[in-house]
Order: C-alpha cells, then sequence, then structure tokens
C-alpha cells in the first residue's frame, strides 16, 4: 500500500462526494476528504470509508477546509504533502446550492458572490495550486496524475431561479478545457462529470417533482441517478481507463439532456 495513489475529494462526506470517495477506497487509493464540518460530525463518513478499505494500510483522512478560502486551501495540502508526499487524483466535488432559489430579476448579489466562491474560484485555485505540485512531482517520479471536475447538467441547462448555480457550473465546464489544454504536455489528464439528478440530500427537498418529471419521461433511464454511479465513472477516469481523450466530458444524467424529437 506505500505506492498506492493518494486521492483528494473536495466535500466528499456526503452524497456524491461519499459515493465518489467509496470507490476510490475500493480501487485501493489512500483517500482524504475534506468538508466544512467538524471532524467530530465526519466522523461517520469516515468509519463509513474505513469499513470498505480493501486492507488495513490503506489510509482515510478527512481535512476541515472551505475551498473558497485560500488559507485553508493551503492548509488542507500542507497537510496531505506533510502525511503522504504526493498527490495523484483530485477530484473538484465540493459544491453548495443557492440557499434561496429566486428568480434572476430578484437573485442577490450576496448568494452569487457565495456560490461562486464555492463552486467556481474555490476549484479552480485549487486546480491552479495542486496542478504545480504535480508538475513538480512529475520531474521526480514520471507517472499518470488525474484532476476531475464534478460540475453539473445545469452548466448547460438554464434554471432561472438558480442564475448563480448555472453560471459557476459552467464556469467549471470552461475552466475543465482549461487545464486540459495547459496540463496534458505534463502527464495531468483532465476531465469532468456532469451529473443530473442524483438522489442525495441535497435533493431531497426537490424529491417529489423530479419523481413526477421522472415518469412522465424526462429521462431516458427512469430512475434517479445515484452517488455510486458517479463514482463508478469518477474512479474509472482516476486509474487511468479513458485513453486519449483530454478534456472529456462525461454526461450521467439518464438521457435527460440527449436531444430528441
Amino acid at each position: 500500500m506505500k505506492d498506492a495513489d493518494v486521492a483528494l475529494v473536495t466535500g466528499g462526506t456526503r452524497g456524491i462526494g461519499l459515493g465518489i470517495a467509496k470507490s476510490l477506497v475500493a480501487k485501493g487509493m489512500h483517500v482524504i476528504v475534506s468538508g466544512v464540518r467538524d471532524a467530530a460530525d465526519a466522523q461517520g463518513s469516515l468509519d463509513e470509508l474505513r469499513s470498505e478499505r480493501k486492507n488495513s494500510a490503506q489510509i482515510i483522512e478527512y481535512v476541515q477546509a472551505n475551498v473558497a478560502d485560500a488559507d485553508a486551501r493551503q492548509r488542507m495540502l500542507d497537510s496531505i504533502a506533510s502525511t503522504f508526499g504526493r498527490l495523484d487524483v483530485l477530484v473538484n466535488n465540493a459544491g453548495i446550492a443557492p440557499k434561496v432559489r429566486a428568480d434572476i430579476l430578484e437573485a442577490s448579489t450576496e448568494s452569487f458572490d457565495e456560490l461562486i466562491s464555492v463552486n467556481l474560484k474555490g476549484p479552480y485555485f485549487l486546480t491552479q495550486s495542486v496542478a504545480n505540485w504535480m508538475i513538480r512531482q512529475q520531474q521526480s517520479q514520471q507517472k499518470n496524475r488525474y484532476i476531475i471536475n464534478i460540475s453539473s447538467v445545469s452548466a448547460t441547462v438554464a434554471s432561472i431561479n438558480r442564475g448563480d448555480y448555472c453560471i459557476a457550473k459552467a464556469g467549471i465546464g470552461m475552466a475543465t478545457q482549461l487545464w486540459a489544454t495547459r496540463l496534458t504536455e505534463h502527464g495531468i489528464a483532465v476531465y469532468e462529470v456532469r451529473p443530473g439528478i442524483i438522489e442525495t440530500d441535497m435533493t431531497k427537498g426537490v424529491k417529489g417533482k423530479y419523481d413526477s418529471l421522472i415518469e412522465s419521461g424526462l429521462l431516458l433511464e427512469k430512475r434517479w441517478g445515484t452517488p455510486h454511479d458517479i463514482g463508478t465513472v469518477v474512479a474509472m477516469l482516476a486509474t487511468g481507463n479513458l485513453p486519449y481523450a483530454p478534456g472529456a466530458v462525461l454526461t450521467l444524467d439518464g438521457g435527460m439532456t440527449l436531444p430528441r424529437l
């Protein structure tokens, strides 16, 4: 296990992030999950991840960090460097929904600033720091490394009561293209995963609405997506099983955005 890959999953203690972390643990990786909760509040998720280790040598850790905070991002990376000395996989998953779903004619600058800071600026500059670190690592150990951005179908599907969220996710789409263009030459693969309707605590409040839409034909595959679905695909990417595809975007939405007549 000494040479097992080291992966960081931001927002990795619940929902999609936890599903991703579980899939990477199942691949034998050392996994660091981050979040804004106190360590005590994240303990249940850590116990769950540790129970799925392939062997006792796998290290599962939690780092409290708000990705919107530059100092917190650096402390998180310093902690990983102190424990492991390297990072092989970054999954930019942490994100928030607007506290109030407001029509774009009435939405507040406060909500916009918060969504952009957490969902776009934070992962963009975390990627910058990690990318520079990975480039330095490549100088001493040539191997494939991976950066995977979790965005949303909201990157291309307009929701007028979540404009700030849609703009942030669209920005992640362009960030993926930019980083893929810059980093591929360094042996760092950059991908984007766009989930659709995924069953998590974040979507509990709209379950009835989407149950009805799914039943009436919104999706080709008539079911909610799961964190395990997303985790399975991220694990595929993080283990090098999508060759020759810099900047690839994988849409996991049950067919929701597939053009149909």
